[in-house]
């Protein structure tokens, strides 16, 4: 059997993604121009043309900018030294790690349990309320909290869950109404309610001021095992460390991801109170994965934790979201009405939502060929979402207003030429 040779260039590629990744996933890259991203570096991504794309978009794991050099010596020491565990000894990097983690969550929040990605974080507090006998589950109209098939439960999308019917029961409340949920974790039994503070995938959407302390205290009131979903919009994100912050809220279990991994090795955790860890305190056994809480894991989340603190990216992401904000306004206040239906964001998870799926979709192709990088809404077709990293310059902060105004020149033109128009 003769070995196959490495694709090089875009043709190579698509045919490999074909015959061997995804048929779906290549013809989606055919649509987009099929650019191979093959280097990056700080806010920039570069393909295999040389083309230099502003990285607004990556689903939010890019806080720290593309190969932040402190986290990429911590990994790259790592490799060398130590990077996988037998899992029978002590592994002192993840002691590390936890500890820097549970410095800068909420008090309180002092057990880290270490998985591979958001969804197994997901899944880590689905089984924790399980254990203690919370087994209704309940989450918001619009979440996404992965695809895994605890977490697809909760992800109130038809789209990705009816081909994996039967799920595991769950109920689905509007976000942002204490009233229904009042109402839904006032019937049934223990409940475990799961939440993000702004929906992100579901289109940046912010809950009404007081909101997440009144779900806190309702939950309180009603029994209810209390998961705050903060994998897209924690380590910073939102211009403070966690959406939990402003309201001063603790819920049982914290969910940290796509930001705690520096942008370089994938690594997401559950953050506990001691009561809600009190099953895997008790049996070390009962939840387990081979590759989870790995040295070359948890030197990344060290790491990206301590260049986030030091260099005060929690405060420069609010400032860098204001800014942000504003220059979107501006760019696409031609486009106001017919066109954008709204712009609203907080930090750095910005919405802008058109007013249909389709000028989305020419929105994220026009900003692309302005070498702008950014991303649609999973659960929201409609709302282009800008996740950029809080590195950013001031030249870059040009460029991205720049981008959207070429952006919203190309719409105006692309509606005026419709029939019944212009």
């Amino acid at each position: 059997m003769s070995s196959p040779t490495t694709p090089t260039t875009a043709a190579e590629v698509l045919d490999v993604y074909r015959r061997h990744l995804s048929r779906g996933r290549a013809r989606l890259a055919s649509m987009t121009g099929a650019a191979m991203e093959v280097t990056s570096r700080g806010a920039y991504v570069w393909d295999a043309d040389g083309k230099e794309y502003l990285d607004c978009g990556g689903y939010g794991v890019f806080l720290l900018g593309h190969c932040h050099p402190q986290v990429v010596e911590a990994v790259t020491a790592q490799v060398r030294r130590h990077p996988m565990a037998t899992r029978l000894l002590l592994e002192p990097v993840a002691a590390t790690a936890a500890s820097e983690l549970a410095g800068v969550t909420p008090p309180g929040l002092d057990r880290v349990h270490f998985v591979n990605s958001g969804a197994e974080a997901v899944e880590t507090a689905i089984k924790l309320a399980r254990a203690q006998g919370k087994t209704r589950l309940i989450s918001a109209v619009g979440g996404y909290h992965g695809k895994t098939t605890g977490a697809l439960a909760l992800t109130s999308q038809p789209l990705y869950q009816d081909p994996f019917r039967p799920l595991l029961p769950a109920e689905h409340v509007p976000f942002g109404d204490l009233g229904k949920l009042a109402e839904a974790l006032g019937h049934g039994g223990p409940a475990c309610l799961v939440l993000e503070p702004v929906q992100g995938e579901g289109g940046v959407v912010i809950p009404p001021p007081g909101y997440l302390a009144q779900v806190q205290r309702l939950c309180t009131e009603h029994g209810a095992f209390f998961v705050l979903d903060e994998i897209q919009t924690g380590m910073g994100r939102l211009g403070t460390w966690w959406g939990a912050d402003p309201e001063d809220i603790r819920p049982d279990v914290l969910l940290v991801g796509k930001g705690l991994s520096g942008g370089v090795i994938p690594v997401a955790a559950a953050v506990s109170t001691a009561a809600a860890y009190a099953p895997f305190d008790r049996d070390p056994f009962l939840h387990t994965s081979t590759f989870a809480a790995s040295p070359v894991a948890m030197a990344a989340a060290a790491a990206a934790v301590r260049a986030i603190a030091g260099e005060r990216l929690v405060e420069r992401a609010g400032v860098l979201g204001h800014d942000i904000l504003a220059r979107a306004e501006a760019a696409l206040a031609p486009l106001r009405g017919d066109i954008v239906a709204d712009i609203r964001g907080r930090g750095l998870l910005i919405g802008i939502e058109m007013c249909d799926a389709q000028t989305a979709g020419e929105l994220v192709l026009h900003l692309l060929d302005a070498g702008l990088l950014t991303n649609h809404s999973l659960n929201a077709q409609r709302v282009v979402r800008l996740t950029p990293p809080a590195v950013l310059r001031d030249a870059d902060l040009e460029r991205i207003g720049a981008a959207l105004t070429t952006a919203a020149a190309a719409l105006l033109r692309s509606a005026s030429s419709r029939p019944g128009r212009g």
